[in-house]
């Protein structure tokens, strides 16, 4: 009896609908991948992203989308910068030499860099793991990063800390800033010996089978990597990355292929897909896990409202990235886009489809809301000129109604039509306010958000040309007024 319900059940299994039979693990519809990233790329007007979807030890999914600069069409294989999910093989390396007893977690930083120093003296009480976990009281407030001339190598990078001082006492807060994993980098070079870029392709690269990856110190060296783009009013601009350093916390340059290999290792207990072990199971956990202040890991970050998600992101001005864990599934995302920072990135966006995807959920495409900020702007932009425009015609008119009031009163009422000019030239430092410290120049917010420049440079230039009309054409009506 039992033999004829298990026969009847094979027969009934074989003739239910594929659609009603339960999908393997790990199984998606990639198709849907492909629909889903050719719609975002309408929508959103990106040129060009790759992405890379992994399940447990198996690459699921490695393509790219849209195309370069140049207009050639991007692979699995496009090398493109990753900016900040380099952190995490920083983390990474600094793991493996703990683990091989050279690096001492909780030991001060200058147990192994004789030469970081700081002008705030708590800083010899930095630890190797609070600069993983972005814990040292190193910040942008205290120390703006981008606002200072750049480093050209990771011993430049720790040396011109010298004159920085600290946000906070090391432990006590966290501050993501970048000098945190420069200096850890430079830990990493002189601890093993050798240039932090061969130990990358020694101990990580080459064991973990990613063939073409490597760190660079400066977005000029990059140079097989086309120009990335930013958005202005929604439309795609390329043009060239800024000069800066980005040795160490954010100069990793890869493709999808490569980071699904490296998103096997993080969700297989640090080992690669053919069994090799780069880490322990323990110092994975340990990276992943949120610190004590924080949480950000150690090259990680837990999201704030899906504390499943396991991930970190990367921008540079013209390119940007994620990367996403999903421990309770065992599946790994990783996408790089062609578009740089900008109040929301396209990689987050896609990522966040992506695993509707894996959970057998339809995605939504979402534009980044700085398009919709960026619209905003270009209506209140058109808004300032038709209004000068208006109040300069109507400028004689204003200048004879002004006839018997005082001159003081007359000034004051014209300074709301000069509002925009302080703010133009205090916007660096607006921006720094708003980002805690994480912005530079003129030359940064234009790459970042260029409709608010063009915006309050418009509105600048249009309340000077209508305030200095209407005092031309008061002073005319002045002489012109019998005495």
């Amino acid at each position: 009896m039992h033999r004829l319900f298990a026969v009847l059940a094979i027969l009934l299994v074989s003739v239910l609908p594929s659609s009603l039979a339960a999908a393997a693990p790990g199984d998606i519809d990639t198709s849907a991948v492909d629909r889903f990233m050719a719609d975002y790329l309408a929508r959103t007007g990106l040129p060009g992203a790759s992405v890379a979807i992994t399940h447990g030890t198996r690459v699921v999914h490695v393509a790219g989308y849209g195309h370069d600069s140049t207009g050639a069409a991007m692979t699995a294989d496009t090398r493109m910068p990753v900016a900040s999910v380099s952190k995490s093989f920083v983390a990474l390396a600094v793991m493996q030499l703990v683990e091989a007893g050279r690096v001492d977690l909780d030991a001060p930083v200058r147990q192994y860099l004789p030469d970081f120093r700081m002008a705030d003296s708590r800083a010899e009480r930095i630890t190797v793991r609070q600069l993983l976990n972005q814990t040292s009281g190193m910040s942008d407030g205290a120390f703006p990063d981008l606002r200072r001339p750049q480093a050209r190598s990771l011993t430049e990078a720790v040396e011109r800390l010298r004159d920085a001082e600290l946000a906070d006492d090391p432990g006590t807060d966290y501050h993501y800033h970048n000098p945190n994993f420069q200096v850890a980098a430079r830990i990493v070079e002189v601890v093993s010996g050798q240039p932090f870029a061969d130990y990358l392709r020694e101990k990580i690269f080459a064991p973990t089978g990613m063939t073409h990856s490597d760190t660079i110190d400066n977005p000029r060296q990059a140079l097989d990597v086309p120009r990335g783009h930013i958005r202005l009013y929604g439309i795609a601009i390329p043009v060239d990355e800024l000069d800066w350093f980005v040795g160490g916390s954010h100069g990793i340059i890869t493709t999808a292929t490569d980071l699904a290999r490296w998103l096997i290792v993080q969700n297989n207990a640090g080992r690669t897909a053919d069994g090799q072990r780069l880490v322990s199971d323990a110092a994975i956990d340990l990276m992943h896990a949120p610190s004590a202040v924080d949480s950000y890991g150690m090259g990680w970050k837990h999201d704030a409202e899906d504390d499943s998600r396991v991930f970190h992101n990367g921008s540079w001005f013209s390119y940007t990235a994620e990367q996403v864990l999903l421990p309770e599934t065992g599946y790994g995302i990783a996408v790089m886009a062609n578009m740089g920072m900008a109040l929301e990135d396209d990689p987050d966006l896609i990522a966040n489809g992506l695993i509707d995807i894996t959970r057998g959920l339809t995605p939504r495409i979402e534009r980044p809301s700085g398009i919709y900020a960026d619209w905003a702007l270009g209506v209140a932009t058109l808004g300032v000129l038709v209004a000068a425009v208006l109040l300069v015609r109507r400028s004689h008119r204003w200048a004879a109604a002004q006839a018997g009031r005082s001159p003081w009163l007359i000034a004051l009422r014209q300074l709301p039509y000069l509002a925009a000019v302080p703010a133009l030239l205090l916007l660096p430092d607006i921006a720094g306010f708003v980002f805690a410290g994480r912005a530079g120049g003129y030359r940064h917010v234009l790459y970042v958000f260029p409709a608010v420049l063009i915006f309050l440079a418009v509105a600048a230039l249009a309340g000077l040309a209508m305030v200095g009309v209407r005092t031309a054409r008061l002073r005319q009506s002045l002489r012109a007024t019998p005495p």
